[in-house]
C-alpha cells in the first residue's frame, strides 16, 4: 500500500497540498484525474505532474482575484474536472473551498452564501448563475467574484473560468507552505433534512486521521482506481473521491452524470464502490430485470451459483471455518458464472462492495451477497468526516445487517435512551459561525451527540435502529421507528419507496412508491398493458402490494403496522424535492407535500 507523507509516529502531521506535492515528485508519471468531454466517449487524463502544474496554475488565477488566505469559497458544479482541480487550487491560495449541492433551492443558495461569507464563487454555466448573480449585490453578502466554467458573460459580471490560468506569476501560490494541519480544509454544509444547512468545519489533520484510519481497514490494491460520481458537496464523495486519491495516489474517473455510472464502471472496475442503498437497489433491480429475461436452463445455472454464493457468505459471517469442499465449490461459481455476470456491471474486481448515509433494506443485501458481493455497511456523518464505524470483508469482521464496529482513533457509546456519542481524533472542529469562528459541539469530555439511536451487540458491532428527531410516538405512547417499518415493506420487489407516518397518531399509515423499473416488468409478465398512474391504480398492482402490506405486517408487531396505505407512481428524488442530494428522505417535506392524501388515511 502507498504510504502517506508525514512522521513516522503521526501520520496526520502533514496538510493536504504537501500531498499533491508529493505526488507530482515521486509519481510524476501516474494517472490522477480522467473525464470525458461531454459527447465523447474517449478519456482524458493528467497526470499527477500535470494535475499539480494545473492546480498551481489555477491558484495563481485565483490569488489574482483577490483570494487571500483564510477566505471562503464556493463551488458549484458537478463531477466535472473543473470541480475537482479548483477544489484543490483554492486550497494553494490558503482559502477554505466549499461545494454547494447542484440541486439546493435559491434560499439555501442565498443562506449559505451568507453564512460562510464567501468572497468568491465557482459555478458551472451562465444558467447557474443567474442566482448568484443578485447575490453580487446582496449587502448581507460579501460575494465579490463569480467565476463562471462554461458560457461566462462579461456583461453579467462573470469572471471566465478559462482566463484563470493566464494570469501572471506573483507568488501567492506558496501561501500553502503557512498551512498547519489544524487549518481548516474545508467547510461542508448539511444536506438539510430538517432547517438550514449547517456549516461543518474540518481541519487538514482530521481529513487524515480518518484517511489514515481508513487506510488501515481497507486493503486495496496499489494506486487504486475509483470513480467520482456522488455530489462532492457530500462528506462521502470528497472523501473518496478527493482527499483519499492524495493519500492512495488513486486514479479518479470523473462522472458528471451519476445516472451514468453504471457504463463507467465496466471501463474502471474499481476496487472499491460505494453506492448508497438506492444505487444498490437500482442495480439490483438492473440485474433483476436481465436475469428474467434468460432462458430458463441459464436461470437455473445462476441460482445455483447463487445459493453456492449465499453458504459461503454466511459461513464468513459466522466467523466458522469455511469447508474446502466449499471454498472450492464457491470458486468454481464464482469464476464461471458469477464474475461474468458481474464484469457486465464492472463489478467483478470489487474487494469492497460498500453502502451508507441510510439503512440497508435486508433483501438487497442478501440478493448482492447472492451474486458474490457482500455489501459491507458504513456508518457515519459529515461530523464524524466519514466512516465512523464500518464492516469489513473476511471471517467475523462484518454482520449484516449492522454498521460494524469503530474504526481506529473512534470510540462509540450509547446514551440511557439509545443515542450514539462518537469521540476520536477524526471528528469534525466544530459548527462554523457567521462570524467566521467554530463553535465545537462536544461535551466537557470530548463525546459528540449524532442524534442517531442504535444498540451494540456482544461482538461489538453497532446497529442503527433509527433517527431520535424522527421516531414516531403513536397517541398510545408506543416508539416506532419508521425506518423499520419502511425496509421491511421494501423488501417487496414493486415497493421502490415507503413513507411510514403516525406521530401523535392511533396507527400507522404509509405512502408507497411503486418501482419504476421493475413495476412495468412485472405487469408485463402479467399481460398488463398500462403504465404510470394507471400501474398505481391497476387492481392487479394493488392486490400484490396489499399483499407486500401484509407479509410486511406479519413480521412486525401490533404498533408498527400499517393499517391503511396510499400507492403513488411518481419516483420521490432530489430533483423534486423529498430527498436529499444523498438520497435521505425528508420527512417534512413529504408531510407537507403529500398532507391531504396522509390525513384522508385517517378518516372513517
Amino acid at each position: 500500500m502507498t504510504s502517506v507523507p508525514g512522521t513516522a509516529d503521526d501520520p496526520t502531521n502533514r496538510t493536504l497540498c504537501e500531498l499533491l506535492l508529493h505526488n507530482a515528485r515521486n509519481h510524476p508519471d501516474r494517472p490522477a484525474l480522467s473525464w470525458r468531454e461531454p459527447g465523447s466517449t474517449d478519456w482524458t487524463t493528467l497526470t499527477w505532474a500535470r494535475t499539480h502544474d494545473t492546480v498551481t496554475a489555477l491558484a495563481e488565477g485565483y490569488a489574482s482575484l483577490g483570494v487571500r488566505p483564510g477566505d471562503h469559497a464556493l463551488i458549484m458544479m458537478g463531477n466535472r474536472p473543473e470541480h475537482w482541480l479548483c477544489d484543490l487550487a483554492l486550497l494553494q491560495t490558503g482559502a477554505i473551498p466549499s461545494t454547494v449541492y447542484s440541486t439546493s433551492a435559491p434560499e439555501q443558495i442565498t443562506h449559505i452564501a451568507r453564512h460562510s461569507r464567501a468572497r468568491v464563487a465557482v459555478v458551472e454555466n451562465a444558467e447557474v448563475a443567474a442566482h448568484w448573480e443578485t447575490l453580487l449585490k446582496d449587502p448581507d453578502t460579501p460575494l465579490e467574484r463569480l467565476v463562471v466554467v462554461e458560457g461566462a458573460v462579461l456583461e453579467r459580471g462573470h469572471t471566465p473560468y478559462a482566463t484563470l490560468t493566464e494570469a501572471a506569476p506573483t507568488g501567492a501560490v506558496d501561501r500553502w507552505r503557512d498551512l498547519t494541519p489544524d487549518d481548516l480544509a474545508t467547510v461542508v454544509y448539511t444536506s438539510g433534512t430538517t432547517g438550514d444547512p449547517k456549516g461543518v468545519a474540518i481541519s487538514h489533520r482530521r481529513v487524515l486521521a480518518q484517511t489514515s484510519a481508513l487506510n488501515k481497514a481497507l486493503e486495496v490494491p496499489e494506486y487504486p482506481t475509483h470513480v467520482c460520481y456522488l455530489p462532492l458537496a457530500h462528506i462521502a464523495e470528497r472523501l473518496l473521491g478527493l482527499y483519499m486519491p492524495l493519500v492512495r495516489v488513486s486514479h479518479v474517473y470523473m462522472c458528471a452524470d451519476p445516472t451514468a455510472v453504471v457504463g463507467v464502471l465496466p471501463h474502471v472496475r474499481p476496487p472499491h464502490f460505494l453506492g448508497v442503498p438506492r444505487v444498490w437497489e437500482k442495480f439490483a433491480g438492473a440485474v433483476q430485470a436481465i436475469l428474467s429475461t434468460l432462458p430458463e436452463e441459464r436461470k437455473a445455472v445462476i441460482d445455483q451459483a447463487r445459493a453456492v454464493a449465499t453458504e459461503y457468505t454466511e459461513h464468513l459471517e459466522r466467523d466458522g471455518e469455511i469447508p474446502v469442499e466449499l471454498r472450492e465449490r464457491y470458486q468454481r461459481a464464482r469464476s464461471t458464472v458469477l464474475e461474468p455476470l458481474l464484469a457486465k456491471m464492472g463489478l467483478d474486481q470489487v474487494i469492497l462492495p460498500s453502502s451508507a448515509s441510510a439503512p440497508m433494506p435486508p433483501e438487497v443485501v442478501r440478493f448482492w451477497a447472492s451474486l458474490g458481493v457482500v455489501i459491507m455497511d458504513a456508518w457515519g456523518l459529515t461530523e464524524s468526516v466519514g466512516v465512523a464505524t464500518m464492516n469489513r470483508p473476511g471471517a467475523g469482521s462484518f454482520r449484516l445487517g449492522s454498521v460494524g464496529r469503530p474504526i481506529d482513533g473512534v470510540e462509540v457509546r450509547l446514551g440511557e435512551d439509545g443515542e450514539v456519542f462518537l469521540r476520536g481524533d477524526s471528528l469534525f472542529e466544530g459548527y462554523l459561525r457567521q462570524d467566521g469562528s467554530v463553535r465545537p459541539d462536544t461535551d466537557a469530555d470530548g463525546w459528540f451527540a449524532t442524534g442517531d439511536v442504535g444498540r451494540i451487540d456482544e461482538d461489538g458491532f453497532l446497529w442503527i435502529t433509527d433517527r431520535k428527531k424522527e421516531l414516531i410516538i403513536t397517541s398510545g405512547g408506543k416508539n416506532v421507528s419508521p425506518a423499520l417499518v419502511e425496509n421491511t415493506l421494501k423488501e417487496h420487489p414493486l415497493v421502490g419507496q415507503a413513507f411510514a407516518h403516525g406521530d401523535g397518531r392511533p396507527y400507522l399509515v404509509a405512502l408507497i412508491v411503486l418501482d419504476p423499473e421493475l413495476t412495468p416488468l412485472w405487469a408485463a409478465s402479467k399481460g398488463i398493458d398500462a403504465t404510470g398512474e394507471e400501474l398505481a391504480a391497476h387492481p392487479e398492482v394493488l392486490a400484490e402490494i396489499d399483499g407486500a402490506v401484509q407479509a410486511a405486517n406479519e413480521r412486525l408487531n401490533r404498533a408498527e403496522r400499517i393499517k391503511r396505505y396510499r400507492v403513488l407512481s411518481r419516483e420521490w428524488g432530489p430533483d423534486t424535492g423529498e430527498l436529499t442530494p444523498s438520497l435521505k428522505l425528508r420527512r417534512r417535506v413529504v408531510v407537507d407535500r403529500y398532507g391531504s392524501e396522509l390525513d384522508a388515511l385517517y378518516q372513517d
